[in-house]
């Protein structure tokens, strides 16, 4: 059989495949192609070569999945996966104050978590012990590519090549479900995963709203950068340890707990306001489109 008869064949068995196998394996690859390339880098190339290196790598990276470059005939299907579509001024504002608000949640939601159990700051730190025998500017090197390679390749993979197709078939509750289930999968091998499980479908449930609603992978991204920034300066670092507050099963309620729940409600309450207006923008955009097509 030719080359080109097994490339047949493989199409016709990709395309018989269900939809949801479709997305999973597509979104995931993706994903993953972004973060093999930083741990080979990082590997096998010194400080800061491997940072110059997979900085050009992302742009790449970026440019292609969102629609730039051959095959022509995938330019399309690259461009709506990757949400390709400007943001107005209005929906640029909803969407930063989205950002913050995810990272306060994420950030307040640890904070809850570990008052009502026990933070196990050994099983946080202990794959990141590595940053401790490396100068301090090339550790903030890697803490800052790190969160770029998951915030661009995970969103892009996830929020992105996964999300759409599923959107498109089951609608956006059960697309943002799955993919948050899978994103819960992806990232249970990480010792800290854990006491952490929900945190971690509920923030692939933030991010896959802002995604759905602003039309848009960059604000979470952005977002995605950010929140990991966070977590491996502290939450996944030596600095951890430093969060020497009791659970309220020894403290009772506290002034501290009772700051951070307000924070972390008050912030979900916040963030899907910010859903709300984006939506609202979504839908008078599509009105507008519709009312232009109709008057031609």
């Amino acid at each position: 059989m030719t080359m080109e008869g097994n490339k047949s064949k493989i199409s016709k068995i990709w395309n018989k495949a269900p939809l949801i196998i479709r997305a999973i394996i597509l979104g995931s690859v993706i994903s993953t192609i972004g973060v093999l390339a930083w741990s080979v880098l990082a590997t096998f190339v010194p400080m800061p070569w491997s940072f110059i290196l997979m900085i050009a790598l992302l742009w790449f990276y970026i440019k292609y999945f969102s629609g730039s470059w051959k095959p022509n005939r995938t330019i399309e299907f690259r461009k709506q996966n990757f949400r390709a579509s400007r943001l107005s001024v209005k929906a640029w504002f909803y969407s930063i104050i989205a950002i913050i608000l995810i990272v306060f949640i994420e950030q307040s939601g640890l904070i809850v978590t570990f008052r009502l159990m026990e933070f196990p700051a050994d099983r946080f730190s202990q794959e990141y012990n590595f940053l401790e025998k490396v100068p301090v500017w090339a550790a903030w090197l890697v803490v800052i590519m790190i969160s770029a390679v998951a915030g661009i390749c995970e969103e892009i993979g996830f929020r992105g090549y996964m999300q759409v197709p599923l959107e498109n078939k089951y609608g956006p509750f059960k697309a943002i479900s799955i993919v948050s289930i899978v994103f819960v999968i992806v990232h249970i091998h990480q010792a800290w995963s854990g006491p952490v499980i929900f945190h971690i479908f509920f923030i692939s449930v933030l991010f896959g709203s802002i995604a759905f609603y602003s039309h848009s992978l960059i604000p979470g991204i952005i977002a995605h950068f950010i929140m990991d920034i966070c977590n491996f300066s502290f939450w996944w670092s030596k600095l951890g340890h430093q969060f020497d507050k009791k659970t309220i099963l020894e403290t009772g309620i506290d002034s501290h707990f009772i700051i951070w729940t307000g924070t972390f409600l008050i912030s979900i309450g916040l963030f899907i306001y910010m859903m709300s207006s984006l939506k609202s923008i979504k839908n008078n955009n599509r009105s507008a489109i519709n009312t232009t097509a109709n008057t031609q």
